[in-house]
């Protein structure tokens, strides 16, 4: 065979190959199907959830809320609620309103029912919570308090002596004053006042 045969071989092989491709697309149904698959896709239909209760701090921006772990304004705080933040609510006790607050025993927290407002409904009664626990026990140095404790020493009573037995002085009763010699004293002055009268009397005579 020839170069020139080969080349006209060539052009009718092509030719005939063009004239197959024209008849596949000109024909669909003489196609043969191939066999393809396509992945199905659900797309989620999103519906809104209810928000349920829930609250929104209010007040002056410069004073945040504090953040209890219990209805009271001894407990312990956990945390600050600032004036416009958003927070799901589980009801009220007392003058306090539990909130859902990370950080929180439980996640939950209470802040002043004042300073909140509530939407999506009415807040019900919680019952009281348990007592709380402190977490720190406060405990007394004994060796401290050893320094601050005073004995009192007891105080020991003088010792009593008995004084000697009082002597009480006792006197004679006497009748009368008597002179020496046992004369009585007015009788001497009796006699004296006599004689004196008796020697005036003798000098005013003697004058007279």
């Amino acid at each position: 065979m020839d170069a020139n045969t080969r080349q006209i071989t060539t052009k009718i092989a092509l030719a005939i190959g063009i004239i197959l491709v024209i008849l596949l697309f000109l024909f669909p149904g003489v196609t043969t199907p191939v066999a393809g698959q396509f992945p199905t896709l659900e797309i989620p239909t999103v519906t809104g959830t209810p928000r349920g209760l829930w609250v929104r701090a209010i007040g002056e921006a410069s004073v945040p809320l504090n953040v209890r772990s219990g209805p009271s304004p001894t407990s312990a705080q956990v945390g600050v609620f600032l004036v416009g933040q958003e927070a799901k609510a589980f009801g009220y006790y007392g003058s306090y309103v539990q909130i859902e607050y990370a950080g929180a025993p439980g996640d939950r927290g209470w802040v002043v029912l004042d300073r909140v407002e509530v939407f999506g409904g009415t807040l019900p009664m919680l019952q009281a919570p348990p007592t709380e626990t402190p977490s720190i026990t406060k405990t007394i140095d004994p060796t401290l308090a050893a320094q601050f404790i005073i004995t009192a020493q007891p105080s020991r009573l003088p010792t009593f002596t008995e004084p000697p037995a009082l002597l009480i002085p006792t006197f004679q009763a006497e009748t009368g004053a008597t002179a020496t010699g046992g004369i009585p004293i007015g009788y001497v002055i009796v006699t004296l006042a006599g004689l004196g009268l008796f020697l005036s009397l003798i000098a005013i005579l003697r004058r007279g």
